[in-house]
Protein backbone atom coordinates (compact mmCIF):
# COMPACT_ATOMS: atom_id res chain seq x y z
CA UNK A 1 0.00 0.00 0.00
CA UNK A 2 1.00 3.57 -1.10
CA UNK A 3 1.56 6.09 1.96
CA UNK A 4 3.68 8.28 0.17
CA UNK A 5 3.12 12.01 0.66
CA UNK A 6 0.77 11.99 -2.73
CA UNK A 7 2.62 14.17 -4.22
CA UNK A 8 2.06 12.20 -7.76
CA UNK A 9 -1.22 12.66 -7.81
CA UNK A 10 -1.45 16.33 -7.00
CA UNK A 11 -0.19 18.89 -9.12
CA UNK A 12 3.27 20.22 -9.12
CA UNK A 13 4.25 23.16 -7.02
CA UNK A 14 4.75 26.42 -8.72
CA UNK A 15 7.97 28.15 -8.15
CA UNK A 16 8.83 29.39 -4.36
CA UNK A 17 7.37 32.59 -4.81
CA UNK A 18 4.08 31.63 -6.01
CA UNK A 19 4.20 28.51 -3.49
CA UNK A 20 4.31 30.48 -0.39
CA UNK A 21 2.33 33.78 -1.54
CA UNK A 22 -0.99 31.55 -2.96
CA UNK A 23 -0.93 28.49 -0.49
CA UNK A 24 1.05 29.37 2.69
CA UNK A 25 2.31 25.78 3.24
CA UNK A 26 5.47 25.42 1.89
CA UNK A 27 7.34 24.16 4.83
CA UNK A 28 10.37 22.21 5.77
CA UNK A 29 11.98 19.40 2.92
CA UNK A 30 9.88 16.87 3.04
CA UNK A 31 6.20 18.77 3.98
CA UNK A 32 3.82 18.58 1.12
CA UNK A 33 3.43 21.76 -0.88
CA UNK A 34 0.93 23.89 -0.97
CA UNK A 35 -2.90 22.67 -1.12
CA UNK A 36 -3.31 21.50 -4.33
CA UNK A 37 -1.30 24.32 -5.99
CA UNK A 38 -1.30 23.92 -9.82
CA UNK A 39 1.46 24.83 -12.23
CA UNK A 40 1.95 28.25 -13.15
CA UNK A 41 1.70 27.45 -17.02
CA UNK A 42 -1.74 24.94 -16.26
CA UNK A 43 -3.78 25.49 -19.08
CA UNK A 44 -7.44 26.87 -18.14
CA UNK A 45 -10.19 24.10 -18.95
CA UNK A 46 -13.72 24.90 -20.58
CA UNK A 47 -16.31 25.46 -17.97
CA UNK A 48 -18.04 21.68 -18.98
CA UNK A 49 -14.70 19.72 -19.62
CA UNK A 50 -15.91 16.99 -17.74
CA UNK A 51 -19.08 16.40 -19.54
CA UNK A 52 -17.15 15.36 -22.63
CA UNK A 53 -17.00 11.87 -20.95
CA UNK A 54 -19.63 9.58 -21.25
CA UNK A 55 -19.47 7.94 -17.70
CA UNK A 56 -19.27 11.29 -16.36
CA UNK A 57 -22.08 12.45 -18.02
CA UNK A 58 -24.03 10.00 -16.94
CA UNK A 59 -23.54 10.17 -13.35
CA UNK A 60 -24.27 14.33 -13.63
CA UNK A 61 -27.49 13.31 -15.29
CA UNK A 62 -28.33 10.90 -12.83
CA UNK A 63 -27.34 13.42 -9.83
CA UNK A 64 -29.59 16.49 -11.01
CA UNK A 65 -32.25 14.26 -11.19
CA UNK A 66 -32.32 12.96 -7.67
CA UNK A 67 -30.60 16.10 -6.27
CA UNK A 68 -33.84 18.26 -7.26
CA UNK A 69 -35.64 15.64 -5.51
CA UNK A 70 -33.11 16.16 -2.69
CA UNK A 71 -34.03 19.42 -2.14
CA UNK A 72 -37.67 18.92 -2.39
CA UNK A 73 -37.49 16.84 0.78
CA UNK A 74 -35.24 19.40 2.18
CA UNK A 75 -37.68 21.77 2.31
CA UNK A 76 -40.99 19.80 2.57
CA UNK A 77 -38.88 18.07 6.12
CA UNK A 78 -38.17 21.14 7.32
CA UNK A 79 -41.14 22.52 7.20
CA UNK A 80 -43.30 19.48 7.91
CA UNK A 81 -40.99 19.39 11.55
CA UNK A 82 -41.65 23.20 11.87
CA UNK A 83 -45.49 22.51 11.33
CA UNK A 84 -45.42 19.73 13.79
CA UNK A 85 -43.47 21.09 16.63
CA UNK A 86 -43.18 25.38 15.95
CA UNK A 87 -39.50 24.75 17.33
CA UNK A 88 -36.35 26.08 15.61
CA UNK A 89 -35.07 23.97 17.85
CA UNK A 90 -36.85 20.74 16.60
CA UNK A 91 -35.53 21.66 13.11
CA UNK A 92 -31.71 21.58 14.33
CA UNK A 93 -32.41 18.13 15.84
CA UNK A 94 -33.83 16.82 12.68
CA UNK A 95 -30.62 18.17 10.65
CA UNK A 96 -28.35 17.00 13.74
CA UNK A 97 -29.87 13.59 13.53
CA UNK A 98 -29.41 13.34 9.71
CA UNK A 99 -25.56 14.22 10.29
CA UNK A 100 -24.86 12.06 12.96
CA UNK A 101 -24.15 9.26 11.99
CA UNK A 102 -21.29 10.93 9.91
CA UNK A 103 -19.98 12.37 13.30
CA UNK A 104 -19.82 8.81 14.64
CA UNK A 105 -18.65 6.51 11.59
CA UNK A 106 -17.62 8.50 9.09
CA UNK A 107 -13.87 6.90 9.47
CA UNK A 108 -15.26 3.86 8.59
CA UNK A 109 -17.24 4.84 5.86
CA UNK A 110 -14.08 5.69 4.14
CA UNK A 111 -12.06 2.21 5.09
CA UNK A 112 -15.09 0.76 3.37
CA UNK A 113 -15.28 3.04 0.14
CA UNK A 114 -11.11 2.11 -0.18
CA UNK A 115 -11.06 -1.71 0.31
CA UNK A 116 -14.44 -2.19 -2.34
CA UNK A 117 -15.76 -1.44 -5.78
CA UNK A 118 -17.17 2.09 -5.50
CA UNK A 119 -20.05 1.79 -8.41
CA UNK A 120 -21.42 -1.19 -6.65
CA UNK A 121 -21.21 0.46 -3.14
CA UNK A 122 -22.90 3.52 -5.13
CA UNK A 123 -25.95 1.22 -6.58
CA UNK A 124 -26.29 -0.07 -2.91
CA UNK A 125 -26.15 3.34 -1.77
CA UNK A 126 -28.99 5.30 -3.88
CA UNK A 127 -31.34 2.72 -4.07
CA UNK A 128 -31.35 3.51 -0.39
CA UNK A 129 -31.80 6.62 -0.30
CA UNK A 130 -34.89 6.51 -2.28
CA UNK A 131 -36.18 3.90 -0.49
CA UNK A 132 -36.09 6.59 2.57
CA UNK A 133 -38.33 9.12 0.57
CA UNK A 134 -40.42 6.61 0.30
CA UNK A 135 -41.18 5.83 3.58
CA UNK A 136 -41.41 8.97 4.56
CA UNK A 137 -44.01 9.66 1.49
CA UNK A 138 -46.62 6.83 2.84
CA UNK A 139 -46.09 8.40 6.34
CA UNK A 140 -46.91 11.47 5.58
CA UNK A 141 -49.65 10.66 2.68
CA UNK A 142 -51.98 8.03 4.76
CA UNK A 143 -51.79 10.90 7.69
CA UNK A 144 -49.62 8.82 10.59
CA UNK A 145 -46.53 10.49 10.54
CA UNK A 146 -45.31 12.37 13.74
CA UNK A 147 -42.59 14.02 14.41
CA UNK A 148 -40.30 10.92 15.68
CA UNK A 149 -40.81 9.55 12.31
CA UNK A 150 -39.41 12.36 10.57
CA UNK A 151 -36.12 11.94 13.16
CA UNK A 152 -35.93 8.41 12.50
CA UNK A 153 -35.72 8.79 8.97
CA UNK A 154 -33.56 11.72 8.96
CA UNK A 155 -31.33 9.07 11.27
CA UNK A 156 -31.32 5.82 8.90
CA UNK A 157 -30.66 8.83 5.69
CA UNK A 158 -27.72 9.39 7.46
CA UNK A 159 -26.26 6.18 7.99
CA UNK A 160 -26.79 5.57 4.07
CA UNK A 161 -24.95 8.87 3.73
CA UNK A 162 -21.95 7.32 5.74
CA UNK A 163 -20.96 5.55 2.97
CA UNK A 164 -22.34 7.08 0.08
CA UNK A 165 -20.24 10.44 0.67
CA UNK A 166 -16.54 8.75 0.76
CA UNK A 167 -17.14 6.61 -2.59
CA UNK A 168 -19.36 9.16 -4.40
CA UNK A 169 -16.56 11.85 -3.81
CA UNK A 170 -13.95 9.07 -5.05
CA UNK A 171 -16.08 7.89 -7.51
CA UNK A 172 -15.60 11.05 -9.31
CA UNK A 173 -11.76 10.69 -10.02
CA UNK A 174 -12.33 6.98 -11.37
CA UNK A 175 -14.69 8.53 -14.33
CA UNK A 176 -12.56 11.63 -15.13
CA UNK A 177 -8.97 11.27 -14.15
CA UNK A 178 -7.43 13.56 -11.64
CA UNK A 179 -6.51 16.43 -15.30
CA UNK A 180 -10.69 16.83 -14.96
CA UNK A 181 -10.99 16.49 -11.03
CA UNK A 182 -11.17 20.08 -10.40
CA UNK A 183 -13.75 20.82 -12.85
CA UNK A 184 -15.89 17.53 -12.20
CA UNK A 185 -15.73 18.42 -8.62
CA UNK A 186 -17.22 22.04 -9.46
CA UNK A 187 -19.42 20.92 -12.07
CA UNK A 188 -20.69 18.53 -9.52
CA UNK A 189 -21.01 21.28 -7.11
CA UNK A 190 -22.90 23.45 -9.81
CA UNK A 191 -25.53 20.28 -10.63
CA UNK A 192 -26.50 20.00 -6.84
CA UNK A 193 -27.16 23.87 -6.80
CA UNK A 194 -29.08 23.82 -10.14
CA UNK A 195 -30.93 21.70 -8.54
CA UNK A 196 -31.51 23.83 -5.22
CA UNK A 197 -33.17 26.12 -7.95
CA UNK A 198 -35.79 24.08 -9.21
CA UNK A 199 -36.25 21.92 -6.32
CA UNK A 200 -37.25 24.52 -3.64
CA UNK A 201 -39.99 26.19 -5.90
CA UNK A 202 -41.63 23.06 -6.95
CA UNK A 203 -41.91 22.19 -2.79
CA UNK A 204 -43.25 25.38 -2.15
CA UNK A 205 -45.83 24.73 -4.87
CA UNK A 206 -46.38 21.27 -3.61
CA UNK A 207 -46.60 21.90 0.54
CA UNK A 208 -48.59 25.13 -0.32
CA UNK A 209 -51.43 23.28 -2.52
CA UNK A 210 -51.13 19.30 -1.40
CA UNK A 211 -48.41 19.00 1.38
CA UNK A 212 -45.21 17.88 2.49
CA UNK A 213 -45.99 13.90 1.19
CA UNK A 214 -45.56 14.48 -2.77
CA UNK A 215 -42.52 16.27 -2.44
CA UNK A 216 -41.50 12.98 -0.35
CA UNK A 217 -42.77 10.73 -3.03
CA UNK A 218 -40.97 12.22 -5.90
CA UNK A 219 -37.82 12.43 -3.79
CA UNK A 220 -37.76 8.73 -3.78
CA UNK A 221 -38.80 8.06 -7.98
CA UNK A 222 -36.20 10.60 -8.38
CA UNK A 223 -33.39 8.20 -7.47
CA UNK A 224 -34.15 6.35 -10.20
CA UNK A 225 -32.15 8.21 -12.37
CA UNK A 226 -28.59 8.05 -10.73
CA UNK A 227 -29.02 3.87 -10.26
CA UNK A 228 -30.06 3.95 -14.44
CA UNK A 229 -27.07 6.29 -14.64
CA UNK A 230 -24.83 3.67 -12.20
CA UNK A 231 -26.22 0.77 -14.30
CA UNK A 232 -25.39 2.34 -18.17
CA UNK A 233 -21.67 3.25 -17.28
CA UNK A 234 -18.63 1.52 -19.32
CA UNK A 235 -16.88 0.10 -16.87
CA UNK A 236 -13.84 -0.73 -18.58
CA UNK A 237 -13.48 3.14 -19.15
CA UNK A 238 -13.17 4.16 -15.49
CA UNK A 239 -10.13 4.98 -14.22
CA UNK A 240 -8.42 2.12 -12.40
CA UNK A 241 -7.65 2.36 -8.72
CA UNK A 242 -6.09 0.03 -7.08
CA UNK A 243 -8.25 -1.24 -4.04
CA UNK A 244 -6.75 -1.52 -0.88
CA UNK A 245 -7.10 -5.04 0.47
CA UNK A 246 -8.19 -5.17 4.31
CA UNK A 247 -5.79 -4.83 6.98
CA UNK A 248 -5.62 -4.10 10.17
CA UNK A 249 -4.76 -0.58 11.15
CA UNK A 250 -6.45 1.46 7.98
CA UNK A 251 -8.19 3.68 9.96
CA UNK A 252 -5.36 4.30 12.27
CA UNK A 253 -3.25 4.87 8.90
CA UNK A 254 -5.43 7.24 7.09
CA UNK A 255 -5.22 9.60 10.65
CA UNK A 256 -1.81 9.39 10.67
CA UNK A 257 -1.78 10.22 7.20
CA UNK A 258 -3.82 13.22 7.42
CA UNK A 259 -1.81 13.93 11.04
CA UNK A 260 1.45 14.55 9.14
CA UNK A 261 0.04 16.79 6.27
CA UNK A 262 -0.28 20.12 7.44
CA UNK A 263 -2.06 21.14 4.15
CA UNK A 264 -4.69 18.34 4.72
CA UNK A 265 -5.36 18.82 8.50
CA UNK A 266 -5.69 22.73 8.46
CA UNK A 267 -7.89 23.28 5.59
CA UNK A 268 -9.88 20.05 7.00
CA UNK A 269 -10.07 22.37 10.29
CA UNK A 270 -11.70 25.60 8.15
CA UNK A 271 -14.15 23.48 7.42
CA UNK A 272 -14.84 21.93 10.25
CA UNK A 273 -15.72 25.11 11.99
CA UNK A 274 -17.63 26.34 8.74
CA UNK A 275 -19.83 23.62 8.21
CA UNK A 276 -20.14 23.21 11.96
CA UNK A 277 -21.31 26.64 12.65
CA UNK A 278 -21.41 28.94 9.55
CA UNK A 279 -24.14 26.41 7.33
CA UNK A 280 -27.44 25.89 9.53
CA UNK A 281 -29.38 27.65 7.05
CA UNK A 282 -32.39 25.53 7.23
CA UNK A 283 -32.59 26.61 10.68
CA UNK A 284 -31.85 30.36 10.38
CA UNK A 285 -34.30 30.73 7.07
CA UNK A 286 -37.01 28.85 8.74
CA UNK A 287 -36.70 31.09 11.84
CA UNK A 288 -36.29 34.10 9.51
CA UNK A 289 -39.35 33.28 7.81
CA UNK A 290 -41.55 31.98 10.39
CA UNK A 291 -40.34 34.53 13.22
CA UNK A 292 -39.28 37.97 11.53
CA UNK A 293 -40.92 37.93 8.25
CA UNK A 294 -44.38 36.24 9.49
CA UNK A 295 -44.65 34.16 5.89
CA UNK A 296 -45.15 30.35 4.83
CA UNK A 297 -43.29 27.84 2.64
CA UNK A 298 -42.96 30.14 -0.43
CA UNK A 299 -40.69 32.67 0.95
CA UNK A 300 -38.74 29.76 2.45
CA UNK A 301 -38.63 28.26 -1.12
CA UNK A 302 -37.46 31.67 -2.48
CA UNK A 303 -34.68 32.17 0.24
CA UNK A 304 -33.52 28.86 -0.35
CA UNK A 305 -33.61 29.58 -4.30
CA UNK A 306 -31.18 32.87 -4.05
CA UNK A 307 -28.51 31.03 -2.25
CA UNK A 308 -28.76 28.40 -4.45
CA UNK A 309 -28.57 31.48 -7.68
CA UNK A 310 -25.18 32.80 -5.85
CA UNK A 311 -24.11 28.68 -5.14
CA UNK A 312 -24.74 27.86 -8.88
CA UNK A 313 -22.66 31.11 -9.81
CA UNK A 314 -19.66 29.81 -7.14
CA UNK A 315 -19.85 26.57 -9.08
CA UNK A 316 -19.74 27.48 -12.41
CA UNK A 317 -16.56 30.29 -11.67
CA UNK A 318 -14.86 27.37 -9.91
CA UNK A 319 -14.82 25.54 -12.79
CA UNK A 320 -12.93 27.67 -14.81
CA UNK A 321 -10.30 27.63 -12.21
CA UNK A 322 -7.28 26.15 -12.78
CA UNK A 323 -5.76 26.06 -9.51
CA UNK A 324 -7.26 25.92 -5.86
CA UNK A 325 -5.48 27.96 -3.62
CA UNK A 326 -5.21 28.16 0.59
CA UNK A 327 -5.29 32.12 -0.05
CA UNK A 328 -8.77 31.90 -1.63
CA UNK A 329 -10.23 29.22 0.56
CA UNK A 330 -9.43 31.37 3.85
CA UNK A 331 -10.26 34.45 2.14
CA UNK A 332 -13.86 33.57 1.40
CA UNK A 333 -14.71 32.15 4.36
CA UNK A 334 -13.64 35.09 6.05
CA UNK A 335 -16.02 37.13 3.34
CA UNK A 336 -18.56 34.18 3.98
CA UNK A 337 -18.63 34.69 7.73
CA UNK A 338 -18.79 38.46 6.83
CA UNK A 339 -21.23 38.15 4.96
CA UNK A 340 -24.03 36.69 7.47
CA UNK A 341 -23.38 38.90 10.21
CA UNK A 342 -24.46 41.61 7.39
CA UNK A 343 -27.55 39.56 6.74
CA UNK A 344 -28.49 39.13 10.27
CA UNK A 345 -28.74 43.08 11.36
CA UNK A 346 -30.33 43.43 7.57
CA UNK A 347 -32.55 46.27 8.39
CA UNK A 348 -35.13 44.95 5.78
CA UNK A 349 -36.73 41.94 4.18
CA UNK A 350 -34.80 42.49 0.60
CA UNK A 351 -31.84 43.37 2.14
CA UNK A 352 -31.60 40.04 3.70
CA UNK A 353 -32.88 38.32 0.40
CA UNK A 354 -30.06 40.29 -1.80
CA UNK A 355 -27.82 39.04 0.62
CA UNK A 356 -28.32 35.30 0.10
CA UNK A 357 -26.99 34.98 -3.37
CA UNK A 358 -23.55 36.21 -2.69
CA UNK A 359 -23.40 34.26 0.66
CA UNK A 360 -23.99 31.35 -1.28
CA UNK A 361 -21.61 32.07 -3.81
CA UNK A 362 -18.80 32.04 -1.19
CA UNK A 363 -19.99 29.43 0.91
CA UNK A 364 -19.83 27.23 -2.41
CA UNK A 365 -16.40 28.58 -2.88
CA UNK A 366 -15.36 27.27 0.33
CA UNK A 367 -16.65 23.99 0.05
CA UNK A 368 -15.08 23.24 -4.00
CA UNK A 369 -12.01 24.69 -2.83
CA UNK A 370 -11.17 22.67 -0.02
CA UNK A 371 -12.94 19.45 -1.48
CA UNK A 372 -10.94 19.38 -4.98
CA UNK A 373 -7.61 20.47 -2.55
CA UNK A 374 -7.82 17.49 -0.33
CA UNK A 375 -8.67 15.08 -3.35
CA UNK A 376 -5.75 16.20 -5.13
CA UNK A 377 -3.25 16.55 -2.54
CA UNK A 378 -4.16 12.76 -1.25
CA UNK A 379 -2.75 9.65 -2.21
CA UNK A 380 -5.27 7.85 -4.15
CA UNK A 381 -4.65 4.66 -1.80
CA UNK A 382 -5.76 6.93 0.96
CA UNK A 383 -8.52 8.99 -0.96
CA UNK A 384 -11.29 7.06 0.04
CA UNK A 385 -10.28 7.72 4.48
CA UNK A 386 -9.43 11.22 3.60
CA UNK A 387 -12.23 11.99 2.01
CA UNK A 388 -14.24 10.58 4.89
CA UNK A 389 -12.80 12.54 7.34
CA UNK A 390 -13.23 15.81 5.15
CA UNK A 391 -17.06 15.04 4.96
CA UNK A 392 -16.70 13.72 8.94
CA UNK A 393 -15.42 17.20 10.08
CA UNK A 394 -17.79 18.85 7.62
CA UNK A 395 -21.01 17.49 7.55
CA UNK A 396 -20.54 15.93 11.00
CA UNK A 397 -20.18 18.93 13.43
CA UNK A 398 -24.17 19.47 12.08
CA UNK A 399 -25.18 17.23 14.90
CA UNK A 400 -23.24 19.26 17.60
CA UNK A 401 -23.45 22.55 16.03
CA UNK A 402 -27.01 22.62 15.07
CA UNK A 403 -28.98 21.68 18.03
CA UNK A 404 -26.62 24.63 19.70
CA UNK A 405 -27.83 26.69 17.03
CA UNK A 406 -31.40 26.11 17.11
CA UNK A 407 -31.37 26.44 20.60
CA UNK A 408 -29.96 30.16 20.48
CA UNK A 409 -31.98 31.00 17.57
CA UNK A 410 -35.07 30.29 19.99
CA UNK A 411 -33.67 31.45 22.98
CA UNK A 412 -32.50 35.01 21.49
CA UNK A 413 -33.95 35.37 17.96
CA UNK A 414 -33.63 34.48 14.51
CA UNK A 415 -30.92 37.36 13.91
CA UNK A 416 -28.64 36.70 17.03
CA UNK A 417 -28.62 33.11 15.24
CA UNK A 418 -27.54 33.55 12.63
CA UNK A 419 -25.00 36.55 13.58
CA UNK A 420 -23.04 34.13 15.89
CA UNK A 421 -22.53 31.39 13.04
CA UNK A 422 -21.13 34.36 11.18
CA UNK A 423 -19.15 35.53 13.65
CA UNK A 424 -17.60 32.02 14.52
CA UNK A 425 -16.99 31.41 10.88
CA UNK A 426 -15.40 34.55 10.14
CA UNK A 427 -13.16 34.27 13.18
CA UNK A 428 -12.15 30.96 12.75
CA UNK A 429 -10.92 31.37 8.83
CA UNK A 430 -8.42 34.53 9.99
CA UNK A 431 -7.22 32.52 12.82
CA UNK A 432 -6.40 29.67 10.83
CA UNK A 433 -5.29 31.75 8.06
CA UNK A 434 -2.65 32.99 10.28
CA UNK A 435 -1.57 29.46 11.60
CA UNK A 436 -1.07 28.36 8.27
CA UNK A 437 1.16 31.66 7.32
CA UNK A 438 3.11 30.64 10.31
CA UNK A 439 3.49 27.36 9.63
CA UNK A 440 4.72 28.28 6.10
CA UNK A 441 7.39 30.69 7.84
CA UNK A 442 5.58 34.04 6.62
CA UNK A 443 3.83 37.26 7.84
CA UNK A 444 1.43 38.96 7.26
CA UNK A 445 2.76 42.17 5.30
CA UNK A 446 0.63 45.61 4.97
CA UNK A 447 1.41 48.19 2.45
CA UNK A 448 -1.06 51.15 2.68
CA UNK A 449 0.79 53.17 0.21
CA UNK A 450 -0.56 53.44 -3.48
CA UNK A 451 -0.44 51.56 -6.09
CA UNK A 452 1.08 48.41 -3.91
CA UNK A 453 -0.82 45.20 -3.11
CA UNK A 454 -2.28 46.19 0.37
CA UNK A 455 -1.74 42.76 1.90
CA UNK A 456 0.19 40.30 1.08
CA UNK A 457 2.07 36.98 2.64
CA UNK A 458 5.67 37.42 2.65
CA UNK A 459 8.78 35.02 3.97
CA UNK A 460 9.53 36.48 7.77
CA UNK A 461 13.20 37.17 6.88
CA UNK A 462 12.14 38.96 3.57
CA UNK A 463 14.34 41.70 2.27
CA UNK A 464 13.39 44.61 0.92
CA UNK A 465 13.42 44.00 -2.72
CA UNK A 466 12.30 40.38 -1.92
CA UNK A 467 9.00 41.96 -0.54
CA UNK A 468 8.25 43.70 -3.13
CA UNK A 469 8.43 41.03 -5.63
CA UNK A 470 6.30 38.86 -3.56
CA UNK A 471 3.64 41.39 -3.15
CA UNK A 472 3.60 41.18 -7.33
CA UNK A 473 3.19 38.11 -7.32
CA UNK A 474 0.70 36.80 -4.26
Amino acid sequence: MSTGSGAHSAPAPNSRHDTVSDDATATTQGAAPGVAAGPAATPRKGTFSSLRIRNYRLFASGQLVSNTGTWMQRIAQDWLVLSLTGSSTAVGITTALQFLPMLLFGLYGGVIADRFPKRTLLLMTQSAMGLTGLALAVLTLTGHVQVWHVYLVAFVLGLVTVLDNPSRQAFVVEMVGPDDLRNAVSLNSANFQSARLIGPAVAGVLIGAFGSGWAFLLNGLSFIAPVAGLLMMRTAELHKVERVPRSKGQLREGLRYVAGRPDLIWTIVLVGFIGTFGFNFPIWLTAFVHQVYHAGPGTYALFNGLMAAGSLLGALLAARRATSRLRLLVGAAVIFGALEIAAALAPSFWIFAALLAPIGMLGLTVNVTANSSVQLATDPAMRGRVMSLFMMVFMGGTPLGAPLVGWVTDAAGARVGFLAGGVISAVAAAVIGLVLARAGGLRLKIDLRRGRQHVAFVPRAATPATDRELATVA
